[in-house]
């Protein structure tokens, strides 16, 4: 099971993670509050993670580097 790639959506408290693998298959859902984002993320290898465009995406990009 490799995670290649993370789709976040963004949010005020609860944020949805969605990972699939090199063939787009769908791995993992979950739903993290703001204070376990980073703790979740630090568990994984590295991997892309496409986010929506809003204010915030660029501190939580600049937090997941």
């Amino acid at each position: 099971m490799q995670i290649t790639t993370i789709g976040l959506d963004l949010a005020k408290n609860v944020f949805h993670v969605v990972a699939c693998n090199r063939a787009g298959k769908l791995l993992k859902k979950k739903q993290c509050r703001r204070n376990q984002v980073l703790a979740y993320f630090a568990q994984l290898e590295p991997c892309l993670v496409g986010m929506e465009g809003c204010a915030s995406a660029h501190y939580w990009a600049r937090e997941l580097e």
